[in-house]
C-alpha cells in the first residue's frame, strides 16, 4: 500500500507545466496532447484509445470511464487514490489543475504542479496514485471533466484532503491579477 503524507509546502502553486515534456513534472505524471481534428463544422476531439499510449497500461476489465460537469469558479479538491491511476481530459470549458506528490518516498515528494488545460489547450493527464489532485474551473462556461480510471471506484481508495489545506497551502487565488 501507498503510504500518504501531507506534505509542508509555502503558499503558492508550484510549478506551472506549459509543455507535456517538462522537466518539472511530478514524478509519474504522464501528459499527452490530445488529437483535435476541426473543420467548418467545430472539431472532432479523440479522448482516448483503450490499450494505446497513456491508457496502455489500463485492464479493459475494470477501466471506468466517467465525467464530471462544474461550474465556473468552482473548486473541487483534494482527493487522492492509494491505488487507481486516473487519465483526465477536458474536451470543453479550461480547468486550472492542481497537483501534489503525497508520497514520501518519492523523489518529488511534496512538490505542486498547475496545468491549465481544456479546450485551448486540450492534454490528457496521467495521474498515478498517490498524487493529491483538484481543479478550479477557470472558464467562463461550465467545464467538462472526462476521466479514465484503470480500475472500478471504491470509496476504500479514496482520501480526501480540504482544498485549503495549510500543509498544501496551493493558493486557489487568481494569479495574474
Amino acid at each position: 500500500m501507498i503510504e500518504i503524507v501531507t506534505p509542508t509546502c509555502e503558499k503558492g502553486i508550484g510549478q506551472i507545466i506549459t509543455r507535456p515534456d517538462s522537466g518539472d513534472l511530478i514524478d509519474g505524471i504522464r501528459i499527452q496532447p490530445l488529437a483535435l481534428h476541426p473543420d467548418d463544422r467545430g472539431y472532432f476531439l479523440e479522448l482516448a484509445r483503450f490499450g494505446q499510449a497513456l491508457t496502455a497500461a489500463f485492464p479493459a476489465a475494470s477501466t471506468q470511464v466517467s465525467a464530471a460537469l462544474t461550474v465556473p469558479g468552482a473548486i473541487k479538491a483534494f482527493h487522492f487514490h492509494r491505488h487507481q491511476t486516473d487519465l483526465w481530459a477536458v474536451p470543453t470549458g479550461m480547468l486550472q489543475v492542481a497537483l501534489v506528490d503525497l508520497r514520501p518516498e518519492s523523489p518529488t515528494f511534496g512538490h505542486r504542479n498547475t496545468i491549465y488545460t481544456g479546450h485551448l489547450r486540450p492534454w490528457q493527464i496521467l495521474i498515478p496514485p498517490g498524487i493529491g489532485h483538484g481543479y478550479k474551473v477557470i472558464s467562463q462556461d461550465p467545464a467538462l471533466l472526462v476521466y479514465l480510471t484503470d480500475r472500478f471506484y471504491n470509496p476504500a481508495d479514496e482520501g480526501r484532503i480540504a482544498y485549503n489545506d495549510p500543509g498544501i497551502s496551493y493558493d486557489w487565488e487568481l494569479q495574474h491579477k
